[in-house]
């Protein structure tokens, strides 16, 4: 066996709440974004054309529960 010391001064580091913020909400933003076209692109709501974004999510729409067809 090997003697392992650990050094005690070892203190976790705060964050500042300023630097996470915005960092937050640009990713809530892209996962508001990306559950809107898995959810809603379709149909009546549709912001692109055609059912390409439709059938590239199809699956995910599945695995998350949402109703396609």
């Amino acid at each position: 066996m090997s003697d392992i010391a650990l050094s005690p001064g070892a203190a976790p580091v705060a964050i500042p709440v300023r630097e996470i913020l915005p960092w937050a909400i640009f990713g809530g933003l892209l996962l508001l974004l990306a559950i809107y076209f898995i959810g809603a692109e379709e149909g009546a709501t549709s912001l692109i054309r055609g059912m390409y974004v439709h059938e590239f999510v199809h699956d995910g729409r599945h695995l998350l529960g949402f109703p396609c067809h």
